[in-house]
Parts: C-alpha cells; structure tokens; sequence
C-alpha cells in the first residue's frame, strides 16, 4: 500500500528545530516545571490557546498543535464571529499551529510552574493565516528590509488600576488606597507618593516582567485616581515590540489581580476621566546603524517629516485599528491628551504625532492615537505603514504645530466605529502593506462585535424612555 503523503498544512518548519533547542534549554534551567501554555493572539490581541502537560509539550515540535483557524476570529467575549462564514460556515476546520523561536518564557504567578511560547498558524508553503495579526506587522516589515531601513520601535501602554467590585450601576470605580483604605479619587499625575503607595503592585509587576522576559524599562502614575503607564525598550525587531505590549497587558492583570485589584486597558473607562493609549516611539536605522531622523535639529530630517506626512495621510483609514471599539471613540475629547487632529508638533503633547526633546541619535516619532484597546500588532503595523507610504511618496506634513491643538478636532477623521469599518473597507493603500484579506476579516470580526453590542440595550435607555 503506497503511503499517504501528510496535508500540506502539516509539512514541519524548519524553526522548529531551533524552538525545541530552546525549549530544551528550557526546561534543563527549570526541571520543576509541569506545563506549557501555546499561545496565539487573536484580532482583539487577546491571548488564546492550549496547556499542555510538560510530558507532552514535545509534540509542538514534531507534529505542532491543531487548533481552528477561527481562533484569530474572535470578539471581546471570547465568543466566534463567523466573518464570511469561517468558522461555523465552514465546519471550523483546523490548522497547524508551531513554535516561534525567542518567545519562550516562564510565566509568573501562582499555581504549578508553567511556561508559555508564541504560535503562529502556517500552511505548507510558510504561509501565514491571513488572520493572524504578528503575520500582517511581518508583512510591513519586508516592505522596509527593501528599503534597507530598520524600525526600531518600543510601546507604552496606559491602563486603570480599578476595584474589583462594581458600583450600583456596574461601572467600574477607582480602587481603594492601599495605605489608607479611602477609594482614590485625585489625578496626582507623576505622583511619587503614588509610586509608594502602589509599591506591592508594582514590585509584582517587576517580578513577573524578570519572570516572562518582558522588558519593562519604567513605570509612573498617569492622569486619573488609578491610572499608570508602563513603557517597553525599544526593539529592532518590530514583531519583538508587539509582542512585549501583548505580553505585558497579560502581566499588568496578573500582578493586579496578585494585590487585590483588577486592571483594565478600556480606551475610556470613566466619561470624565484621562483615556488610556497605546503610544508607539519610532525611529529608522540606516545599515550603518544611523538614526535617520537625526540631523542635528529638535525637528528632525526631511525623512522624518516624510514618515510623519505618511501618518497623517493613512491615519484616517487607519482609525478602526487604532480605535477598535465603539467606546475608543470616546477617548478622543479636547484637553484629555488624546490627539483630535493630525497634527505634528515638536515637543508638544497636545499633538498626535510628536516629535520628543532628547540627544539626536534618539530622535524618533511618538504616534499618540492608538487607544490601549488596540491590537499592538495591527497598531505597529498600521504606523509602519504610513511612515513607509510617506517614505515612498516623499510627503510632506506641513509646519509642526506650536501651542495647544487638542480642541481642533479634525473631519476626515472618522468620530465612532461605524465609520472608521467603512473607511477601512476603502483603505487600498494601508491594504497593499497589511494585506487585503486581512483587513476584511478584521473588519468583519469588528462589524460583527459592533452589532452584537448594539444588541444590548443600555441601563441609560431604561432612566430615559422607559
């Protein structure tokens, strides 16, 4: 009897020989360990997969792990979108997910020892999912290596600190200060004392950033009862950056819920209070290693006023990744440090796109629009994006803006969800980078999300109309 030849979608990568000589390294420095979590990140960014006895963990390596293509297509809740009938249209087949090399890690936090790994769903060919969103920032990035340029990224990521319990009405409330017990209620922003008073929350957090190899490089109190901001090293891997934002979403909850407090990257969880945002520094190396957004100017070089042109070009298509949610939309307010406009300025806070003061071999870009609800991956990729669009069509952004800009909102860029879906269907250039197809699944996954949402109705609705 002749054999039968594997499908394509199981033919072995090459990468998993050097992934299971690193899951081998391993597991020599930690023998005690009896799990391993395969992990994926979905269209939300949210982190989905398999925990495998360590006894097992061995055929990620041979045979990889089968799992739905749908996986990437989930909502908030966890639960199947169906975009285009994938998923329960098409009987919800499975792929082959396998080991990417580097991203190994213990994980911190309580319970039996256990490590994670990144997987990425490929066919036989190496081709990538075309849902899979690290797949879309890895097509951005060949775009540069053409180019002979290399990104060199590092996010922020801002998020609220909140109570466990609910108030009356279900909305979250600031926590309880840890020193005095009275629920917070002041902005302190910068606050040292803050620090302190946070001091086993953040400790937790350092730990679990050694523990899982994300690269924390400072923390500080933001602009609200609760709010802080961690910041992330830069990478001259893009997909490396991405991937300690996701990481680092997941070890902020984790020392949160470690010290009695839940925590939340809601893009606008109080009405009244600061947003939360994904902000994404930016520079581009030379193969010499030269920045080249230096040119010994506070503004920067002709290639840098071109990346920043590319950005206000493409933003408007964009938003519906910068601002995934219908609550995204209500971070964008005057005063609140959220960007209105696509403004440029040097220095200025006010402006979405900024230019920050420092020695000129750091000079970079600091992209302020992605709310810290947003996809760290389709966030990069989408900035990478425009910055290579304004390379590539030498674009210029006009004069930098001086003074306060956040109370000029600006009309070409969508206001709530609806419309940026619709602007992002007719996106022909951010599609040529990240890829058409996956721009219409996400964009499906988020219509769909949208209209299960709107489903709900409101407690709002009840005190008004009922």
């Amino acid at each position: 009897m002749n054999k039968v030849s594997p499908p394509p979608s199981f033919a072995r990568p090459a990468s998993a020989d050097v992934a299971r000589a690193q899951f081998d390294a391993l597991m020599a420095a930690h023998p005690d360990l009896h799990y391993v979590d395969a992990v994926l990140a979905d269209v939300i960014g949210t982190l989905r997969g398999k925990r495998l006895a360590i006894g097992e963990a061995g055929k990620l390596f041979e045979s990889g792990m089968q799992i739905p293509h749908s996986i990437y297509l989930m909502d908030a809740h966890g639960e199947m979108t169906n975009p285009f009938g994938r998923g329960i249209g098409d009987g919800d087949p499975d792929g082959t997910a396998w080991p990417i090399p580097g991203t190994f890690a213990l994980v911190w936090g309580d319970g039996a020892p256990r490590a994670q790994v990144l997987m990425t769903l490929r066919d036989g060919q190496g081709a990538a999912d075309p849902a899979e969103p690290r797949a879309a920032l890895e097509r951005v990035m060949e775009r540069f290596a053409e180019i002979k340029l290399t990104p060199v990224c590092a996010l922020e990521l801002e998020f609220y600190l909140i109570d466990r319990l609910r108030d009356a009405n279900g909305a979250p409330q600031p926590p309880l200060d840890p020193r005095s017990g009275a629920r917070e209620h002041t902005a302190s922003v910068y606050g040292i004392d803050d620090l302190d008073r946070y001091a086993a929350f953040l400790a937790s957090l350092t730990n679990a950033a050694k523990t899982q190899n994300v690269p924390v490089s400072a923390t500080s109190k933001e602009y609200a009862p609760g709010q802080f901001e961690a910041n992330l090293r830069h990478q001259s891997d893009a997909r490396m950056a991405a991937d300690h934002a996701v990481f680092l979403k997941q070890i902020v909850k984790a020392a949160a819920r470690a010290n009695g407090f839940e925590a939340s990257f809601m893009a606008k969880p109080y009405a009244d209070r600061a947003g939360s945002g994904l902000h994404i520094h930016l520079s581009l190396l030379d193969e010499q290693g030269r920045n080249t957004f230096d040119d010994g100017t506070a503004e920067g070089s002709q290639t840098l006023r071109h990346a920043i042109a590319g950005l206000q070009a493409l933003m408007p298509t964009s938003m519906a990744l910068f601002a995934p949610n219908v609550n995204s939309y209500r971070r964008f307010q005057p005063d609140m440090f959220a960007p209105v406009n696509r403004h440029w300025g040097v220095n200025n806070r006010s402006a979405g796109l900024r230019v920050p003061v420092g020695p000129g071999e750091a000079r970079r870009i600091e992209h302020r629009v992605a709310g810290a609800d947003a996809n760290p991956y389709y966030a990069l990729a989408a900035v990478l994006a425009g910055v290579h669009h304004g390379l590539a069509a030498k674009l210029d952004p006009g004069a930098p803006a001086i003074g306060n800009v956040s109370r000029e909102p600006d009309l070409a860029l969508p206001s709530n969800i609806d419309d940026a879906l619709a602007r992002l269907e007719k996106a022909k250039e951010l599609g040529g980078y990240l890829g058409e197809e996956t721009l219409s699944l996400y964009r499906e996954t988020k219509r769909i999300e949208t209209q299960r949402l709107r489903r709900v109705i409101p407690a709002a609705e009840y005190d008004r109309y009922l």
